[in-house]
């Protein structure tokens, strides 16, 4: 019983509301509200702090909440080994991934996986790289997509290089180049991007020590090509998020190169199911690499 009241509390943390949380875990709010009061009850002090604003974790909250993280890891890795020995491959993956993965590498490896292994259940959460670290550590996700190793804590798989690219609109003056020089940035209209942890992008303009005129700083490639198309500058992006650029937007190679390491990184001792997701990414990237 204590499983479920654990499962219930840990949703509670994710979506900081009871409502979302018992729509997703299919209960009533009642249930959920009920469970967690009995939690708190059992060990004799709150977990959640209630308000008008929604449901937050106390500080003994998010402090017992890290060990029924690591009880419900335990369960789910039994589960899976047991079925490992039987021959079958079952058990949940959480995956926590950045959007340019989400769109462009998803939906065909979910639909692998659903394929050959429909016991399998893979639940993805995005966000940016520092975020996806901190799940990571915390055992929120299973696995990860980062741009380079982070923390012992973790084994981490490179899997590509992304390069970089400058985008120009067809306004800009750079846009009939073949190759762009990164030092003609310098003072240059700028839309750079946002995200907490390293910058591939700051870390490649300070090697070579250029200081665009940055204007703004979007989170969302999307907002930053729209930027672009209006003419209100340039940036510089992974080729992985330039598949569907407007017409009116050209991808330039830099003459200096530049890019982004993408790897998944994982717990030492991953479970079966993690494993099993790793080896199906890695082996479709080798495969669209041939192709």
């Amino acid at each position: 019983m204590s499983l479920v009241k654990y499962e219930i509390l840990n949703k509670v943390a994710e979506v900081a509301s009871f409502t979302k949380a018992a729509e997703a875990l299919g209960l009533t709010q009642s249930a959920v509200s009920h469970a967690v009061s009995s939690l708190e009850k059992d060990f004799g002090f709150a977990l959640i702090h209630r308000s008008r604003a929604g449901v937050s974790l106390t500080s003994e909250g998010d402090a017992m909440l890290r060990s029924m993280r690591h009880v419900l890891d335990a369960e789910e890795l039994l589960q899976q080994e047991a079925a490992h020995i039987l021959g079958v491959t079952r058990g949940k993956v959480r995956i926590g991934v950045i959007s340019s993965i989400s769109s462009n590498w998803m939906p065909e490896i979910v639909r692998i996986m659903d394929n050959q292994f429909p016991g399998i259940q893979v639940e993805l959460r995005e966000g940016d790289y520092y975020e996806i670290e901190q799940w990571l550590l915390s055992g929120e996700v299973d696995a990860g997509f980062l741009n380079g190793q982070k923390s012992k804590q973790f084994q981490f798989i490179e899997l590509q290089q992304d390069p970089l690219l400058c985008i120009v609109s067809d306004k800009s003056p750079l846009y009939n180049k073949a190759e762009i020089d990164i030092v003609e940035l310098e003072d240059m209209p700028f839309i750079m991007t946002s995200h907490k942890g390293t910058n591939d992008v700051k870390v490649l303009l300070e090697q070579y020590h250029v200081k665009p005129n940055i204007r703004f700083e979007l989170s969302e490639e999307v907002g930053i090509t729209s930027m672009i198309s209006h003419q209100l500058g340039i940036s510089i992006l992974p080729k992985l998020v330039t598949n569907n650029l407007p017409p009116t937007i050209k991808a330039i190679p830099l003459k200096q190169g530049g890019y982004r390491t993408i790897g998944i990184a994982m717990k030492h001792h991953a479970s079966p199911v993690t494993k099993k997701f790793a080896e199906i990414l890695s082996s479709w990237l080798k495969e669209q690499n041939r192709n």
